[in-house]
């Protein structure tokens, strides 16, 4: 206190506001003074600055402040608490004495902030009748403030305590109380003994278990007539009863399981519990024993456990007497047990299995399979069947059809030999093999009858005309020639119309699509059909307005169009309507699943009669071959087949729908075309004409090995005034084309001897001659040689027998595209075109 009295009466003032000591105003100087010789507390500010002036009792309460306080302005000296005393000085400064009590401020003193109390006397200081400042008498109450606090706070928590003790008190009297009415009531018996073995209290429940027991009876009382069993079924001796474990300070609990033989000789069931009682000075005072009646769920369990031991006598004789193989596996196929059966299913031992992995007997080719059902099984996965190979002892393999399901990580199996079954079942494969070759066979021999019928028709008429050219060429007749030469090449093409036919009843004619405005066919069609159909049928036209294309060959669309009119005439004898639809149709995913088609947008082309209509069992057979309704001579049982394998090659589908008494409605749904706009019809070709020399200068490489194709081939070659090579094979042909020989168009049969077809020939020879034109001609359209009816880019195919007039000019449009495209490229190419 002294060195600080000193360093405060020693202070530089003239470095404050207030300036050096000796020119302070005497209302000032009267002040500081007053302070310095007091003991207690005080400070003062003075000027508008409001700096501070303390003495050497007011240091405490600076704590690191000082000396640094001295001559500052009193809000940066107490900033942390300004918003509290700042009001304060306001007041002070306006005039008013202020003083406070007990006042809460949190300083800043020592270098944390702490809680701290104080009394203030504020009084305003004044210079010449005006105030200049302010003086503070100051005193720290925070001891005071804590130790009251303290204080109150035990005499509370002393309160607080005796209230509890009164109302733990009670509560121990009520709790003594509802424990004695609870153990009163309790379902199960109770008895509480002390140390000595003598009973306190005990409820009518445990009365019943003992009803001859009185609160004078000891323990050895209450056991008479009990025996008792551990959790292992053995007999307990009295020193291991649950009152004399409790008394030696264990907790028995759950209890042990006592049988209880009453005076009339039934017994009963018991569990017993017992349980220390501890005081408050932590002195076991007794135990309590309870009593509860398991009598009904001991019996049940009993019951449940004799008949899991049937049952588990029962599965261990199914493991053993089963003809059926058992195993157990683990995930990754490593046995751990299997049953006899094994040995007389698969030759293998149980030594010789237990332990191994499952996979190394598996057939390879079912490794994978397996791999993938064990990956099911350890997802939670089981199986109603599972077939694969296992290797027999003696090298061969066996078929086992096996139930699984996984269990605690393990995959539990039964397996039965079905070799024989997969046996008689390739059996009964090879035997539908053998009745379905049969019945083709049965139907190309009915075809074969009515073909050679047919043929020899169309041969006679195609004959008798050349045999009497011949005649009337001696007579020197030749004015008769054009009649004669119309009846040949008449049946000629009746000819080729049938073989058109068949090859549509196989699926296998070759298309050619092209973007077709049905609407536009169908309204072209209409005068033909009326007029095939007679005056008896009125024939409707209902086309939609916006009809999609449809990529499709439109002949083979028109002669499918005529056939359902000619059988919708047919099943309508006392005349009828016909009516011809087109309609756009979206196929969704449900009605495509229905209707076993592709989902999407299709052009449907509908003919509808007023006919007889077909049951249901005809319509599932119309599509079938030489199937009809028709009376014998009347139909082939072609027409509808016909019609089903040209829409299923086009990318569609054909349905019925039909009604007994009603009519009958057959579709064909055609998929909508997306490229370019559809074309017109091209017209027939003109009655024959002399053939016109072409002006373009090109080679034709001819590959048949019919030589009279050949001749005819080239005769037409010569009067385009074309160049020729020719060759009877496929192997021939290859050379040529891999020849330096100038090659513009290829004519080739599709199917040649010498190892190659002529799709095959013609691809080989594109690989050293790009864009080579190619014409296939041929008599029967291979599908897989043709890619399923279409051709690449530059490709064309003829079917025979064909007009010399068509084969004059695709040979000519195809030559000369490929003279002009060989003038362009010949110059950069190895080969000449």
């Amino acid at each position: 206190m002294n060195a600080a009295h000193a360093d405060i009466a020693a202070f530089d003032w003239s470095g404050t506001p207030l300036g050096a000591r000796a020119a302070w105003p005497a209302a000032l100087e009267a002040v500081f003074g007053m302070m310095l010789a007091t003991p207690v507390a005080m400070c003062a500010t003075w000027g508008p600055e409001q700096t501070l002036l303390y003495n050497a009792a007011y240091v405490p309460f600076l704590g690191r402040r000082h000396p640094d306080a001295l001559g500052r302005p009193l809000p940066d000296v107490w900033s942390e608490i300004w918003d509290d005393i700042g009001p304060l000085v306001a007041r002070v400064m306006a005039g008013e004495a202020v003083s406070f009590t007990d006042l809460p401020l949190v300083m800043t003193r020592s270098g944390y902030e702490e809680e701290t109390w104080w009394s203030f006397a504020y009084s305003p200081l004044r210079d010449n009748g005006h105030i200049a400042g302010l003086l503070n008498i100051a005193t720290e109450t925070t001891a005071g403030v804590i130790a009251a606090r303290e204080r109150d706070a035990a005499q509370t928590q002393l309160i607080t305590r005796n209230i509890a003790l009164e109302q733990e008190i009670v509560a121990r009297r009520e709790a003594a109380s509802r424990l004695a009415t609870v153990i009163e009531h309790l379902p199960v018996g109770i008895c509480l003994f002390d140390m000595a073995g003598q009973a306190i209290l005990n409820n009518p429940v445990f009365r019943t278990f003992v009803p001859d027991f009185s609160p004078a009876h000891g323990l050895q009382r209450a056991w008479e007539h009990w025996r008792g069993v551990d959790a292992q079924g053995r007999l307990l001796a009295p020193d291991d009863y649950p009152s004399a474990r409790a008394l030696r300070g264990e907790l028995v609990t759950p209890g042990d399981e006592f049988l209880r033989r009453a005076a009339d000789g039934g017994e009963t069931w018991v569990a017993v519990s017992a349980v220390p009682l501890i005081d408050s000075a932590g002195t076991q005072a007794g135990i309590i024993l309870v009593f509860d009646d398991i009598d009904q769920r001991k019996r049940i369990l009993l019951d449940l456990e004799r008949q899991v031991a049937e049952r588990a006598q029962d599965r261990n004789a199914l493991w053993t007497l089963s003809s059926d193989i058992m195993l157990r596996c683990t995930f990754d196929g490593v046995i751990t047990a299997t049953n006899p059966a094994w040995s007389s299913v698969l030759g293998w031992r149980e030594h010789e299995l237990v332990g191994s992995n499952l996979f190394d007997l598996i057939h390879p080719d079912d490794i994978a399979h397996t791999i993938a059902g064990a990956r099911e099984l350890s997802e939670g996965i089981g199986h109603q069947r599972f077939d694969n190979r296992y290797r027999h002892r003696d090298g061969s393999y066996r078929w086992i059809s096996w139930s699984t399901r996984a269990h605690d990580a393990m995959i539990n199996a039964v397996g039965r030999d079905i070799t024989r079954d997969q046996e008689q079942l390739a059996e009964l494969e090879a035997m539908q093999n053998a009745l379905r070759q049969s019945q083709k066979m049965e139907a190309v021999g009915q075809l074969t009858g009515g073909l050679a019928h047919d043929f020899n028709n169309l041969l006679a008429g195609i004959s008798g005309a050349l045999q009497l050219m011949q005649m009337r060429m001696q007579q020197g007749r030749y004015n008769e020639f054009e009649r004669y030469i119309a009846t040949a090449l008449g049946a000629s093409k009746r000819a080729a119309a049938l073989t058109h036919r068949l090859l549509a009843f196989s699926r296998q004619q070759t298309l050619m699509p092209k973007p077709t405005n049905v609407n536009r066919l169908v309204t072209d069609m209409q005068e033909l059909v009326q007029r095939t159909v007679g005056p008896a049928v009125r024939i409707e036209v209902v086309c939609v307005a916006d009809a999609w294309p449809a990529l499709v060959d439109a002949s083979q669309l028109e002669n499918a169009l005529l056939n359902l009119c000619i059988n919708a005439r047919d099943a309508m004898p006392d005349g009828g309507a016909i009516t011809v639809e087109t309609a756009n149709k979206w196929i969704d995913e449900r009605v495509a699943r229905q209707q076993n088609m592709a989902e999407g947008q299709y052009l449907a082309l509908s003919v509808s009669d007023t006919g007889v209509g077909m049951a249901p069992d005809v319509v599932a057979r119309a599509f079938e071959p030489f199937f009809t309704t028709k009376p014998i001579g009347q139909g082939t049982g072609l027409g509808l087949s016909m019609i089903y394998g040209f829409a299923q090659q086009s990318g569609g589908q054909v349905r019925i729908y039909s009604e007994v008494g009603q009519g009958t409605t057959v579709s064909i749904y055609l998929p909508r075309h997306y490229g370019a706009g559809a074309t017109e019809l091209e017209p027939d070709v003109a009655a024959p004409t002399a053939l016109t020399q072409s002006g373009q200068v090109a080679t034709v490489l001819v590959v048949d090995d019919e030589p009279t194709v050949r001749m005819l081939v080239i005769d037409i070659l010569q009067d385009l005034g074309f160049g020729w090579i020719e060759a009877a094979d496929s192997a021939t042909g290859l050379k040529m084309l891999q020849s330096d020989a100038r090659i513009d168009l290829l004519v080739t049969d599709v199917g040649l001897p010498g190892g190659m077809n002529g799709r095959q020939m013609a691809d080989a020879g594109r690989a050293v001659r790009p864009g080579l034109q190619v014409l296939f001609i041929t008599g029967y359209a291979e599908n897989a040689v043709l890619n399923n009816g279409y051709l690449d880019p530059g490709m064309a195919v003829l079917t025979k027998p064909f007009s010399m007039e068509a084969m004059a000019a695709r040979i000519r449009s195809m030559a000369e595209a490929g003279a002009v495209e060989a003038v362009g490229s010949s110059a950069g190419s190895r080969h000449p075109r």
